[in-house]
């Protein structure tokens, strides 16, 4: 899986029988592909598993012109986007106590992937979807909301208390690892960060769709 921290958007997925080099290549290739990642612009952070750290990823990386970080050694919970992303899923009420086969898998991920991108309400993003803040809509959306709010103190202003209502802002800015100083807006060492004028905008809105039909199956989000 690939998450986009600042906007929390899944922007590709895979469902394997198993891990291998060989996959993370093609997913994260296939995944920058439709993304339309140009070089300079993205930073992979990941943990420090094998196929993450294989020479087949690195030098596609390097070919992309996409930069990499790992956890830090023996950190299992330096990467708290990704974690918190596993707590959604592993604690949805559809998750089964376990699969019945790898189609099983398969149907739920389609299912979940989709209404974490398109529908859950992330608290971390001003309660809007991943999809909203991933595609640039954000100010409208906080545009519309306050005009219900102010619309609405107008009518009740005793409901609301010292002052009139205004709706959940997205931060500034998504980081991990992030230097003592964070006043500046470049990159520490070993460091990622993702802002607003990151938020990547497609020239046309395209349903998900599986990318190939081989076995394996790799699933990106546009």
């Amino acid at each position: 899986m690939i998450l986009d921290i600042f906007s929390r958007y899944v922007v590709g997925w895979m469902l394997a029988l198993q891990e291998s080099a060989r996959l993370a290549t093609r997913l994260i290739a296939d995944t920058s592909a439709k993304q339309r990642v140009a070089p300079g612009q993205l930073t992979i952070h990941a943990d420090r598993g094998s196929s993450m750290q294989s020479q087949g990823v690195a030098v596609l990386l390097a070919s992309l012109g996409i930069t990499k970080t790992h956890s830090r050694p023996h950190v299992s919970n330096d990467n708290p986007y990704s974690e918190a992303q596993f707590k959604t899923i592993k604690y949805c009420p559809g998750f089964p106590d376990r699969f019945g086969s790898y189609k099983d898998g398969l149907a739920f991920c389609h299912a979940f992937f989709r209404y974490y991108n398109h529908e859950h309400r992330h608290s971390g993003i001003g309660l809007m979807t991943p999809y909203a803040v991933h595609h640039g809509l954000a100010p409208q959306i906080t545009a519309a909301r306050q005009d219900t709010l102010l619309a609405a103190y107008a009518r009740h202003p005793a409901r609301f208390v010292r002052k009139s209502p205004r709706p959940p802002v997205l931060p500034e800015a998504a980081w991990i690892n992030p230097p003592a100083n964070k006043s500046t807006r470049q990159d520490a060492s070993g460091s990622a960060i993702a802002s607003p004028v990151d938020v990547w905008v497609p020239p046309d809105p395209m349903p998900d769709a599986p990318s190939s039909p081989a076995p394996e199956l790799i699933e990106v989000a546009h």
